[in-house]
This record gives C-alpha cells, sequence and structure tokens, in this order.
C-alpha cells in the first residue's frame, strides 16, 4: 500500500497505478505527469523527489501486485516528462531503478521499463550517455528477449541516434570492454546488436576504433560465419570499413602510431585456418593488404604467417588461391 507520510499522489491516480488495464494505468502515469509539471513550476524540488521515492518503493519495488511494477515504471517516465530537460538532477534516483526492471520475471514489467527508458531518453537526450554503459548492458540482454526485442530496438536506434549528434561525448575506453565482452555471444540478434554499435562508433570520426581494433577483431571474424546471411554481410561490410580505413591512413602516413599491427596479424593468422571459406579468404586478405602497406613491420611474424597460409597452397577455391600468391 502507498506510504501515507509521503502521499502526494491523488487518490484516483494511486489506484490507477495498480490496475491490471494498460489504459488505466496509463491514465494515471498522465495525471502524475500533471502533478509533477505543476510542482516543478512551483519549484517544489523536494516533494518531487518524495514523490519519486514514494513510486520506487511502493509500486516499482512493490512484490505484493505485479500491475504496480508496470504502473510505476510508466509513473516514472512520466515524471521525467513533466519536468522535461532539466529532469536530469533526478536520474541517479530514476535510471538504476528502471534499468533494475530490465531484469525482471515479469515480460510486461521488462517491456515497459525498456518504454519508460525510451521515452526518458527522448527528454534528456545526451544527458542519458551518463549512464550509456549500463543502458548498454541491459539492452544487450533485452535484444536477445522475444518478447520485449521490439521495445529494445527502438530503445537502441534512440541511443544510437543520440550518440552520432554532434555535441554528445562517449567513453571510449570504457564502453570498448563492453563490446568486446558481448562480442562472442551465440545470439545472432545479440551480435546484431554489439556490430551495429561498432559501426555506429567507427562512423564518427571523433572516435578512432583503430586504436582498439585488436579487442574485437576476433569476434567480428567469428561472426563472418554466423548462420545469418544478413549479420554476415553486416560484419563483412563493417571489417571492410576498417580495413579501407587502415589503407586510407597509411598513405596519409598517420596509421603506423595508431594501428596495432602485431596484434591484428595474430588474430589474422588464427582465421587464416579457419573452416569457413570466407573467414580465410577475409583473413588472407586482410595480411596481404598489410604486406602491401608496411611489409617490414610484417617481417617479425614472417613464420607465423608462412604456417597458416602454406597449407592453403593447394586450395582448390581459385579465390584463396589467387590471394596467396
Amino acid at each position: 500500500m502507498p506510504n501515507k507520510d509521503l502521499m502526494v499522489i491523488a487518490p484516483n491516480a494511486a489506484r490507477g497505478l495498480n490496475d491490471k488495464l494498460y489504459e488505466k494505468r496509463k491514465a494515471a502515469a498522465l495525471e502524475i505527469e500533471r502533478i509533477v509539471r505543476d510542482l516543478h513550476k512551483q519549484n517544489e524540488q523536494q516533494q518531487v523527489v518524495l514523490l519519486i521515492h514514494q513510486i520506487i518503493h511502493d509500486y516499482v519495488l512493490s512484490h505484493s501486485n505485479v500491475n504496480s511494477a508496470r504502473g510505476g515504471v510508466i509513473a516514472l517516465a512520466a515524471i521525467v516528462t513533466g519536468i522535461g530537460k532539466e529532469a536530469n538532477q533526478y536520474m541517479k534516483d530514476v535510471i538504476p531503478v528502471i534499468l533494475g526492471c530490465f531484469d525482471d520475471n515479469d515480460k510486461e514489467t521488462r517491456f515497459y521499463a525498456c518504454e519508460a527508458m525510451y521515452n526518458i531518453a527522448k527528454v534528456i537526450r545526451d544527458d542519458i550517455l551518463v549512464y550509456l554503459n549500463d543502458v548498454f548492458k541491459g539492452l544487450s540482454k533485452l535484444i536477445g528477449d522475444a518478447t520485449v526485442r521490439t521495445g529494445a530496438q527502438l530503445l537502441d536506434k534512440l541511443l544510437k541516434d543520440i550518440v552520432t549528434e554532434k555535441s554528445t561525448p562517449v567513453n571510449v575506453v570504457t564502453f570498448i570492454p563492453l563490446l568486446r565482452d558481448r562480442i562472442y555471444t551465440k545470439n545472432v540478434y545479440a551480435r546484431q546488436f554489439v556490430v551495429s554499435w561498432i559501426s555506429v562508433l567507427q562512423s564518427i570520426p571523433k572516435f578512432d576504433l583503430l586504436a582498439y581494433l585488436p579487442e574485437f577483431l576476433d569476434g567480428l571474424f567469428l561472426i563472418l560465419n554466423d548462420s545469418s546471411d544478413e549479420l554476415r554481410k553486416m560484419c563483412a561490410t563493417t571489417l571492410g570499413e576498417f580495413l579501407k580505413e587502415i589503407s586510407q591512413r597509411s598513405l596519409s602516413g598517420v596509421a603506423a602510431p595508431t594501428v596495432k599491427y602485431s596484434d591484428l596479424v595474430h588474430v589474422l593468422v588464427a582465421h587464416c585456418i579457419s573452416s569457413d571459406d570466407v573467414t580465410q579468404l577475409t583473413a588472407i586478405v586482410w595480411l596481404q593488404e598489410f604486406v602491401n602497406i608496411d611489409g617490414l613491420s610484417m617481417l617479425p611474424h614472417t613464420a607465423d604467417i608462412l604456417v597458416a597460409i602454406l597449407p592453403l597452397l593447394a586450395y582448390e577455391e581459385s579465390g584463396i588461391n589467387e590471394n596467396i600468391h
């Protein structure tokens, strides 16, 4: 039951948040949005904080009625909408709770939490990036969840749009390990999710992903062997863009301090013996390009490269044979 000492919610709204019908929960959330808008105009920040805490403890974290949690996450998003861009000051209380609902046992609660995060991100825009790593972690699981995938994909698209806006900062140093750890997933949707994020960051000039390529190159090559044609094409395109950028930088003389050839060669040599023809050919093409770019730096790796490609000289597939020669 709602805490009477903190009651600032109209009785009909309080009842509506617990209702089994979505329409009534939504109507209650709209009423709370109106209340919060008035409180914000009156600069009643403490009342807003109390209301947020009440929603969290008496609804979102309530275990007595599953509809309370569903209504609670909708209400939290409504509070943010009612305040607008200045709602960022309350996000340290709101965001972690909604993220916690990404793991809820109830699929509808997970869906409404995803929808709530989407609505919040629309309001606070680049301020959501403070929580990007945590939202990304949650999304990487929801993307593989068929019951909420549609909502997760909408949130994912919005986050990418925000990241690509000119003024938005992303801490690549802390974000790359999240990509690296999740690129080895077997779920096709989760793989697509990770590859798409790599592609997005790669397309933004201010993010130098080449410096971090050894972190996820192995994972990309493994995805080349995925059963999904669409995913393989997406991955091949991403790899092609990386190789193109390496080649272009070599021509401009800026590749040397950025591209870690030694680390990349170890990955490529390993995939030259892949059982998948496309993976083999792609690895050989990369090695050939590295030799063309900077043959001297490849000399220390000659033995490893020869061990990997010599068995392929007898390969009957002309595409592979031609690239070896």
